[in-house]
């Protein structure tokens, strides 16, 4: 009844056939994966080799979860350098392995693409993985971000997460979000926003049709900038990629842009859906005190509330979301180890996992600013 395949790019598959399954969800869209590959920011030479799971029912196309051969585990967001260290002590490779997720982009959603869903196609989507590992020699197959983690099998390792979220309690504007604070965190805010305001720069919201080769090159060289600064490296995504965002999904594109003269100095990159902010790429070629927060979550906020957006995604990690409104959420990801005794050990130490990080959101609770009612 059922049958699979594997392919190396997306091109394989019509986009027409991609978008019936994977319907609104932006970043596994057909355009979205694609120029990821267009671009080459996911390729064999980056470790991100594009291995897509088709299945079919009857011949025809039913699922599609986007997947990747990793021979290393960064730009993944779900952290599992411990485990390649444990395999490598060893004399075991934990490279290659498969992947299912959203290359360089910790956002959950719909990980296996389809219309419907049931327990005979989710048994066999696994054990085809289970089976894959073994064929192709993964040392095991991950799927990262999911919000479907209840389908499942039991060979697979449940792993919980935090981030941190602003969600819209339907405030009339800022000021309003703000009378919702304590008195200690809204002085604190406006502190930070009068800052920002004082460094004399001028800042604009930009739609992709704003958005010429001149302010996105300036945007590229920000975004350089400040990856280098952090983390030694000119970050994951080429200029090629972001002006193909621009062509292929104009109407998610946002830029919240810091201008100097003219000359823009500062900015956050952010995608917008039906109902969800996601503050994705930030940069600067300058420090200017508090600018990040103005334009990572202020504005954001902001932007959220007059367009009554529901939700406000502004990326992985940051405590310091906490105490500007951004409460804590629980991410999932499912794990397959092919090999017995490293699974019942990562499994031990997942269970373990598990308790403390859902001790970790309810301190992370308490620490939110609003008042008690």
């Amino acid at each position: 009844m059922y049958s699979h395949k594997f392919i190396d790019a997306i091109a394989h598959v019509s986009e027409q056939q991609w978008q019936l399954l994977a319907g609104t969800n932006l970043f596994c869209s057909y355009a979205w994966l694609h120029a990821l590959e267009q671009s080459q920011c996911v390729h064999t030479s980056t470790g991100w080799q594009p291995q897509h799971l088709l299945i079919y029912k009857n011949e025809e196309l039913v699922a599609i979860l986007p997947g990747y051969i990793k021979s290393h585990s960064y730009g993944e967001y779900v952290f599992d350098w411990s485990w390649a260290d444990a395999y490598q002590r060893y004399g075991l490779n934990y490279y290659p392995k498969w992947l299912c997720g959203v290359p360089f982009t910790p956002v959950a959603g719909k990980r296996i693409l389809c219309r419907s869903f049931d327990a005979d196609l989710n048994q066999y989507i696994y054990q085809t993985l289970i089976d894959s590992c073994r064929v192709y020699g993964w040392s095991g197959a991950h799927i990262n971000f999911l919000t479907e983690q209840s389908a499942s099998h039991k060979l697979f390792l449940h792993r919980l997460d935090v981030q941190f979220h602003w969600i819209n309690n339907e405030y009339k504007d800022f000021s309003h979000y703000l009378s919702c604070l304590t008195s200690r965190r809204r002085k604190s805010i406006r502190k930070e926003r009068q800052q920002a305001h004082n460094h004399g720069l001028s800042i604009q919201w930009l739609s992709a049709a704003q958005i010429d080769d001149e302010i996105l090159t300036d945007f590229y060289h920000c975004y350089q900038a400040t990856y280098i600064k952090r983390s030694g490296h000119q970050g994951y995504l080429n200029l090629a990629f972001f002006k193909l965002l621009l062509e292929h999904l104009p109407h998610t594109v946002r830029l919240c842009a810091a201008f100097k003269r003219h000359k823009l100095v500062a900015a956050s990159l952010y995608l917008v859906d039906e109902n969800t902010l996601y503050g994705r790429y930030w940069g600067a070629l300058s420090e200017f005190q508090t600018l990040h927060f103005e334009l990572c979550y202020y504005q954001g906020i902001e932007f959220a509330i007059s367009h009554s957006l529901l939700r406000f995604d502004a990326g992985a990690q940051g405590e310091h979301k906490l105490i500007r409104g951004f409460a804590p959420f629980h991410t999932h990801s499912l794990h397959y180890l092919a090999s017995p005794i490293f699974r019942d050990a990562v499994g031990d130490f997942v269970q373990r996992e598990i308790l403390h990080v859902q001790e970790y959101a309810q301190r992370c609770t308490a620490l939110l600013p609003f008042k008690q009612e």
